[in-house]
């Protein structure tokens, strides 16, 4: 067994790898850009190599600098991770020629299936169902609406290199075209280094569904079952589970059966993965294969028991797979989100800076159900411009499917994260989604649910009365350690505590009267409603952990002025709890209304300015495009929100700007 690797990739699927390895007893060398120099991957690695400057293309994805740290440190072989340069046939093929082994397939089932163009080709050739399309490389706009006509609307734009949703656009007539295609061209090359796309029929109310292949340089490919990824925004996926809950056993072994026919067909030797766009009469076409480690690949694992890093890595060393089709038994469900440093109420927007706080729910088995983290990350450390906003996978696993979200949902609610905004709650309320839950998926999910983009839910009736149940609790610890404090002072006097309040939450206020009872706080709402609340919660502590009447409860919690600020089950809200006197005199106190940026244009996010499409006096409409701000290898096209004429323009192409930053102004 190799005795040491690199690991050409970074963030938490770089310590996912490490993990592996170190489990195997083989030591690990981590590469770092000069912006992760402080990165957990490079502490968790044995030894650690700089590669060059934060951007990617002059370090992650930089062959020649791979190959060098290899010689440096002595690392046998080089395990890719996803993205950057998992699928270049070029990388593997440089590392062979100075006898280092590539922990993947080889380069040419990379070159036949990880070309989204080439792949479809094949697949056709090879008599698997494919989505209609035109699969060569379109080289205009004007070519691209030419055969988008001819496929008939919607279609998908797709770069042919790469994927995590980058290079992509759904157009719906041959305006949408024109302007998708320069987008995916664009995102395309500052992404994978190859601007190519292809456009085919994009499916109405898809699912998508993927089966994980794996295989061994001895001509064995076997399939893992599948796992669902419809639930995506911007198409980059979200939330992930495995099995699917819209397959049945024919379908899947239907599904299955053909992607090991087609790694079968290319000498396919590593972990892959082939994707498919399924109808909901469960019929399904090939879409692309994967030909490395997908982000998603810890459901399969939970479902299965299987390692797939250990595997690619025994693969790579020349083993033989020690499991036939028959032993694969899928145990479960498992359910994985996607946390992102994003503002879900801002459309998705990323968000950089300093992880203040970072404390992700306890790992571990309890009873029949598991938690797991991937994460890459840690408190105190960045989120930087250059690189992906995932932040962590979390990952629950139980008997069923409806147990596997259930334990998400209190994972989720578990989870603190500060200093940065994310998409947390965006992710609590997609646990406790009706829809989602049924099972009644498609990729349109989110569009669908949420049209005008996502805002935490303010409490109502039994939610508002957790939320008012744990803050008065918080307050009446915090003023039982106050005249504890008071009353070790010479001259203090034992204070009356009045046991009524007041609990605002929004518009809402709440009336109850409290008291202790040992241990447990006691809460009397009125009309028969008591709660009894017990929690060994302590001031500063990020998330509350307690019962409320016998049941778990776990809520995020931050200090604001005169209360906090509550976050459970995709609901949140500022909740203060006052006394009558308080709640009379706030009722007096005039509303604060937001600052109106005006006419200005400012920066929704830290960002690099890719474009400005206008000048000074030009006039434009509502809806026409000002510029482009590219963050997180994603571009945002900001467009005019009314008609108006351009005043001024205070950034130009190639500035950094920070969050509100102006743009241009209108006159």
């Amino acid at each position: 067994m190799f005795k040491k690797i690199l690991i050409a990739n970074r963030g938490e699927i770089a310590c996912r790898v490490i993990k592996t390895a170190h489990k195997m007893g083989i030591k690990t060398v981590a590469v770092y850009s000069e912006a992760d120099k402080d990165a957990l991957h490079v502490s968790m690695a044995d030894e650690a190599v700089c590669i060059g400057p934060a951007a990617a293309a002059q370090s992650y994805l930089v062959i020649e600098k791979i190959v060098a740290a290899c010689k440096q440190t002595g690392a046998e072989a080089v395990h890719p991770g996803y993205g950057f340069l998992s699928e270049r046939a070029a990388f593997p093929e440089a590392l062979a020629k100075e006898g280092i082994v590539f922990i993947g397939p080889n380069p040419k089932a990379i070159e036949a299936m990880g070309d989204k163009i080439e792949s479809k080709k094949f697949a056709n050739a090879a008599k698997v169902s494919t989505v209609p399309g035109y699969l060569g490389v379109i080289e205009d706009p004007a070519q691209a609406v030419k055969i988008s006509d001819e496929i008939g609307y919607p279609v998908m734009i797709k770069a042919s290199a790469g994927g995590g949703g980058k290079g992509m656009r759904i157009a719906w007539s041959s305006d949408e075209v024109a302007e998708g295609f320069a987008r995916a061209k664009s995102e395309a090359a500052s992404s994978f280094g190859d601007d190519r796309v292809f456009v085919e029929k994009f499916i109405v109310d898809p699912r998508h569904i993927e089966i994980q292949i794996l295989g061994d340089k001895h001509g064995n490919v076997i399939y893992l079952g599948e796992r669902e990824c419809s639930i995506q925004r911007r198409n980059q996926k979200v939330i992930e589970e495995a099995p699917s809950p819209l397959l049945d056993e024919a379908t899947r072994k239907k599904m299955g059966e053909q992607a090991v026919a087609l790694g079968k067909a290319v000498g396919y030797d590593s972990a892959g993965t082939v994707e498919f766009v399924a109808g909901q009469d469960k019929s399904f076409f090939f879409l692309e294969m994967n030909t490395r480690l997908q982000v998603e690949h810890p459901v399969t694992e939970m479902i299965t028991g299987i390692d797939l890093v250990e595997q690619m890595i025994r693969v790579a060393w020349g083993e033989k797979l020690a499991l036939k089709q028959e032993d694969v038994k899928l145990n479960g469900w498992a359910v994985e989100s996607r946390v992102y440093a994003e503002d879900p109420t801002r459309n998705f927007l990323p968000s950089t800076g300093r992880l203040v706080t970072y404390r992700p729910p306890e790992e571990g088995v309890e009873g029949a159900v598991t938690v797991r983290n991937d994460t890459g990350v840690f408190e105190g450390g960045e989120i930087s411009i250059y690189y992906d906003p995932m932040i962590a996978k979390l990952v629950t696993h139980a008997p069923t499917r409806a147990e596997a979200i259930a334990t998400q949902a209190r994972a989720l609610d578990a989870f603190a994260i500060d200093g940065i905004r994310h998409n947390i709650p965006f992710l609590s309320a997609l646990m406790d989604h009706e829809r989602w839950k049924s099972g009644a998926l498609s990729t349109g999910f989110i569009a669908e649910e949420f049209p005008d983009g996502f805002k935490p839910i303010t409490p109502q009736g039994e939610i508002a009365h957790r939320f008012a149940a744990v803050a008065a609790t918080i307050d009446h610890l915090l003023n039982r350690r106050k005249r504890g404090i008071s009353d070790q002072m010479a001259a203090s006097k034992p204070v009356q505590f009045d046991p009524d309040r007041v609990v605002k939450i929004g518009t809402q206020a709440i009336e109850l009267r409290v008291h202790q009872e040992g241990p447990t706080t006691v809460l009397d709402f009125g009309h028969g409603h008591r709660h009894k609340v017990t929690s060994h919660w302590r001031p500063g502590q990020p998330v509350w952990h307690g019962e409320i009447d016998g049941q778990a409860v776990a809520m995020q919690v931050r200090a604001i002025l005169n209360g906090v600020a509550l976050s459970h089950a995709g609901f949140a809200s500022d909740v203060r709890v006052l006394t009558h006197d308080e709640a009379r005199a706030l009722a007096l106190m005039p509303d604060k209304v937001s600052a109106d940026s005006g006419k200005q244009v400012l920066c929704p996010m830290p960002g690099l300015v890719k474009a400005i499409s206008v000048k000074v006096g030009q006039e434009v409409k509502a809806g026409e495009m000002l510029c482009i701000v590219e963050a997180m290898k994603m571009e945002n096209v900001l467009r005019a929100e009314r008609d108006g004429t351009i005043a001024t323009i205070a950034a130009k192409e190639g500035d950094s700007l920070a969050v509100d930053a102006v743009i241009l102004e209108f006159a």
